[in-house]
């Protein structure tokens, strides 16, 4: 994609090409605005249980852990979702694999002259957690009584009761989470 937006991919400015990796340097750079898509679904595929320890096995000649196939499938399937998902930008709703293929084609135009800048801050990650610890002290000694009052149903407060519980993350609507404060 690099390539065909205008600057050679081989034009980095953050990484260096050199003999281990490929000559690649400007793929690199841009990855770097956008690690942090990747960084969240590897959380969330540990959080959520996708994946888990039983799923990786240690080779012991290349000192690297490994995972199973049907482990990379799903960790690949909740990675795809993650980059699937809307983002606002200039007033319009994106994919993040197309802000991505902007950002780079905004890049080939800075890179040759045609623009002066590229504004990597907009559209900026949107990284609310549901799951505080305020929301977990509320909904775990909250009686079903105090919850009707809320607005909130039995089947609700079973849900974030046995998912507070746990160590993992969960999700909450805005509507309940707004009954709650």
């Amino acid at each position: 994609m690099v390539n065909a937006v205008g600057p050679g991919s081989s034009v980095g400015s953050l990484h260096e090409p050199s003999v281990c990796q490929t000559k690649q340097s400007l793929v690199y750079d841009l990855q770097e605005p956008f690690r942090w898509i990747a960084d969240v679904a590897v959380m969330e595929t540990f959080e959520s249980g996708v994946l888990d320890l039983p799923d990786f096995y240690f080779t012991g000649d290349d000192y690297r852990y490994r995972f199973e196939i049907e482990a990379k499938r799903r960790f690949l399937d909740l990675l795809r979702a993650r980059f699937n998902t809307g983002a606002n930008c200039r007033n319009r709703v994106l994919k993040w694999d197309s802000i991505i293929e902007q950002k780079a084609t905004e890049l080939g135009k800075c890179v040759t002259g045609k623009i002066r800048s590229v504004d990597f801050l907009d559209p900026s990650p949107e990284l609310t957690r549901t799951d505080n610890r305020e929301l977990r002290a509320k909904v775990l000694p909250m009686k079903q009584s105090e919850a009707w009052r809320l607005g909130i149903g039995k089947s609700t407060l079973h849900y974030l009761r046995s998912n507070a519980r746990r160590d993992s993350s969960f999700r909450a609507s805005r509507k309940v989470i707004a009954r709650l404060q």
